[in-house]
């Protein structure tokens, strides 16, 4: 996976753009007044797992604890014999992992298998001047670019070099962790020219488009 960092001093939104993220209720506060950011250049080779998404496990020879589960709102899905057990934010094959850990307890050397039968967890915002702006459900991984092109493309007004996606990430250390907005600068006319810093990088779930 190729990842650029880059820092950027955060700018006050115009009214209008605040305004208008407000009623789509995707922001609860201004941004900090610094943000420093990883992205990712190209596609995951692994998909992340979230809420809504559902799965089909399968426990070889054990049909009893084999079967289709949906990821609940808080991150977690249940199994029989181990119960609720975390599953928001790892792949398939590492959940299928740790199912096969807890089930040593009960089982001698579990086989595993995690298959997503339908990805809902992954959605994106484009707000501003777009053709049509909103929440965009996917079905697999975006860039910025994809996602524009969703909403429409760009409207006559738009400014394309002065774009924006907040994007929510989580400070403080494990246990602890509180969510925190930043920005991510996105330039049109460098990424055209495949000069762009950070790039035309892959959205994650939850991430803000703003074409002011």
């Amino acid at each position: 996976m190729t990842i650029a960092r880059s820092s950027h001093r955060i700018r006050p939104f115009r009214s209008w753009i605040l305004l208008t993220l407000v009623v789509f209720g995707v922001v609860t506060g201004c941004a900090g007044t610094r943000g420093d950011y990883e992205v990712e250049l190209v596609t995951p080779s692994e998909f992340a797992l979230g809420p809504e998404d559902l799965l089909r496990v399968t426990v070889w020879k054990s049909p009893d604890l084999s079967g289709e589960v949906t990821i609940r709102p808080d991150g977690t899905i249940t199994m029989p014999l181990i119960g609720d057990m975390p599953a928001a934010g790892l792949s398939a094959n590492v959940l299928a992992k740790r199912i096969s850990e807890r089930l040593t307890e009960y089982i001698s050397s579990p086989v595993v298998t995690v298959q997503v039968k339908d990805v809902n967890s992954y959605f994106i915002y484009v707000l501003g001047e777009v053709v049509r702006p909103g929440k965009y459900p996917l079905k697999s991984y975006a860039n910025v670019m994809q996602g524009i092109s969703l909403a429409g493309g760009f409207a006559p007004f738009a400014s394309k070099n002065k774009i924006k996606v907040l994007r929510n990430v989580s400070a403080g250390a494990e246990g602890h962790e509180k969510k925190r907005q930043i920005e991510i600068p996105v330039h049109y006319d460098d990424i055209l020219k495949g000069t762009a810093i950070p790039g035309n990088f892959i959205l994650r779930s939850g991430d803000v488009i703003v074409v002011p």
